[in-house]
């Protein structure tokens, strides 16, 4: 009798712990499904396997049903909105590009960015909804190496799910590993040869200060105030 207790006790446990990762309106937001997803498919130097997320269709579309169904309201922080947010614009890029694998580059889909890819809150949105709607308005910049356009110039995808606990080490994380790397940024004390992320988001760096104090602030080498600035050109393979 003792036994049949325990077992019941367990399967009522792990029921509610399930319903508490997919009520559609609970505030707090469980990215474990995606999470699990990423430490399988992503490499610690942002390799993406495609194929393995596209084995794993069914985990992925259950997230991104989970992420349609929750509803980001007022009363989230808004780390916890930042991570939301990062997490299904990541989410749904590699959907995208699974959908249609094998290809070489994300801009061999048309238009990629203006499609209608998910309804949240009734809402239909694409990815530059998602970042210029969304994202980009919460004004930290930081969100340009969270967020990854599944190409080899992007900011490597990291293999670990965003949350309102995390999200800070994470893109500070982040930002340090993209301005290291020195495949997509050249930087020295007089002189910085940049990813064109910098070119295009400009405003968005300079919100507190010029550029180059923003990259003094995640960068290890000092820069000067009047070093030269250029940019480098986008390689839009597929991270794969």
């Amino acid at each position: 009798m003792k036994k049949i207790v325990v077992i019941i006790v367990v399967l009522f446990l792990g029921k509610n712990n399930f319903a508490t990762e997919t009520a559609p309106c609970n505030n707090t937001v469980n990215h474990t499904t995606w999470n699990l997803l990423l430490k399988k498919h992503v490499s610690e130097q942002g390799k993406v396997d495609y194929l393995g997320f596209k084995n794993d269709l069914a985990e992925l579309n259950a997230y991104l049903e989970w992420l349609s169904n929750s509803r980001p309201s007022e009363t989230w922080s808004k780390d916890q909105k930042m991570a939301f947010w990062i997490n299904a614009y990541n989410a749904l890029t590699i959907q995208l590009i699974v959908d249609r694998y094998p290809i070489s580059s994300i801009k061999d889909i048309y238009s990629p960015w203006n499609i209608k890819v998910i309804t949240i809150a009734k809402k239909s949105l694409s990815l530059n909804n998602i970042e210029h709607d969304i994202l980009r308005k919460m004004g930290d910049p930081r969100i340009h190496f969270g967020i990854v356009c599944a190409s080899i110039s992007c900011p490597k995808l990291q293999n670990e799910a965003f949350s309102k606990q995390n999200i800070n080490r994470l893109l500070n994380k982040a930002s340090k590993e993209f301005l290291a790397d020195t495949t997509k940024n050249n930087i020295t004390t007089n002189s910085v040869e940049l990813s064109k992320i910098f070119k295009w988001f400009a405003k968005d760096f300079k919100q507190e200060g010029s550029l180059i104090d923003f990259l003094n602030r995640y960068t290890d080498i000092t820069i000067a105030s009047d070093a030269i600035i250029s940019f480098k050109d986008y390689n839009w393979g597929l991270n794969d």
